[in-house]
């Protein structure tokens, strides 16, 4: 029962983890008539504001043993967000809309990563969080077509209004998970799977000390930087050259997208037998191409073919994620809280890269944007390559607890 409920909260959760921000971009510069400027400051001062809240929301997940009420409220209010922006177009009620969105992407994910950890012994980690990338994929591309379907026969409005509906059906899902089944202290990195001994959390600064961790976290944030707008700089392009198909031209985006990532959700399942590192390799490449790419060629259908690299790119990293951290965070009592203060460092760079690309844009058009983007993401391929260890614990310490984490197989 808890293995097919944890799969209909990841397939139902996907328009909240997905591609919303596209359809609010999209919505207020076809709809709204708001500038390119304009949009990207708000971006960037809703990110900004909204993401130095996740450590916190990290820490609480750690904490707390209400996961599935935090993320019933959460659905809630990203309802009630979609259709204040819908309803009142203005810059106080976006802004406000769009920092509670901010946060609410530092609580979806790392509740259902914990309450995978909770409920799945470590060896098994990787081919649950694969599958459960593989649903929530599944689940954006189920989404992109229904919003694509609305969205061209009544309005651009139509997401906003499905998401009360995909809500309800997200909170009957998440309480058909035993709230019982999950071990909150394995959840949060402190228990053994051998043993269940519990052991006291270490001090924040762990996550200082941690080489890998913070190689991670540089690399992201430049990933971030130039990968966050790359969508919605695809998305604006082909609205502004096909006026009255916005919505469709942006959810084909998001449907090529994830069609991609399926396929490397299921690679993530097999991480234990390929490594992290050569699957993290090839996920930072991807952007850096795919952003030279978009700016070879005009073409609708061109644009919206290289979106399958954002599949290969996002698809894998996002998969891998959380798995990576487990990796890195075993024994230290602080997982959701890593994942809370990288949710800081990737929002800061992919909030920062939106305001950034908005104003190349304004000034220096789409491809100027594009190459700035694949010339920055570049930068984050080599990080990754150079520094980065191995991760994948060996298999002695798959069975074995190290305090302070585990540490990788190569340094």
């Amino acid at each position: 029962m808890r293995l097919v409920a944890l799969d209909w909260v990841n397939f139902l959760l996907a328009d909240v983890r997905g591609g919303l921000g596209a359809y609010v971009i999209v919505y207020l510069l076809t709809n709204a008539h708001w500038s390119q400027a304009t949009i990207g400051a708000v971006l960037t001062v809703s990110g900004l504001t909204g993401i130095m809240l996740h450590p916190s929301v990290g820490a609480l997940i750690d904490n707390i043993r209400g996961k599935r009420a935090l993320l019933i409220a959460g659905t809630v209010v990203l309802s009630v967000c979609g259709l204040a922006v819908v309803w009142m177009p203005i810059i106080p009620v976006v802004l406000a809309a769009d920092i509670a969105m901010a946060v609410l992407g530092g609580v979806f994910a790392p509740v259902v990563a914990a309450i995978t950890v909770g409920l799945f012994e470590r060896d098994a980690l990787p081919a649950r969080l694969g599958r459960n990338a593989v649903f929530d994929r599944i689940g954006n591309v189920f989404i992109a077509v229904v919003v694509g379907i609305f969205g061209t026969i009544f309005s651009q409005a139509a997401p906003f209004y499905l998401l009360p509906v995909f809500a309800a059906l997200t909170i009957v899902a998440v309480l058909a998970i035993p709230a019982r089944a999950i071990d909150h202290e394995r959840a949060r990195g402190l228990a053994a799977e051998d043993t269940r001994a519990l052991r006291r959390p270490e001090s924040w600064r762990v996550l200082l000390r941690s080489r890998p961790l913070v190689v991670f976290a540089a690399a992201a944030a430049i990933l971030n930087f130039a990968n966050g707008p790359l969508l919605q700089l695809v998305a604006q392009k082909l609205a502004l050259a096909h006026p009255g198909y916005e919505t469709g031209l942006t959810s084909t985006a998001i449907i090529v997208t994830q069609l991609a990532t399926i396929p490397m959700a299921l690679l993530v399942t097999r991480a234990n037998a390929l490594g992290r590192k050569p699957l993290l390799i090839i996920a930072f490449a991807a952007v850096p191409l795919r952003g030279l790419l978009c700016a070879s060629y005009d073409d609708p259908s061109w644009l919206l073919g290289v979106q399958l690299l954002d599949g290969v790119g996002a698809g894998m990293y996002e998969a891998l994620l959380p798995l990576v951290l487990a990796d890195m965070m075993r024994g230290t009592g602080h997982y959701s809280l890593a994942r809370g203060v990288l949710g800081t460092i990737q929002g800061i760079g992919g909030s920062t890269g939106q305001g950034a690309a908005g104003f190349i844009v304004a000034a220096f058009g789409y491809n100027a944007a594009f190459l700035t983007l694949a010339a920055v993401a570049l930068a984050a391929l080599l990080l990754m390559a150079v520094a980065m260890p191995e991760t994948r614990p060996t298999p002695r310490k798959l069975d074995q607890p190290t305090p302070g984490g585990v540490e990788p197989e190569t340094r």
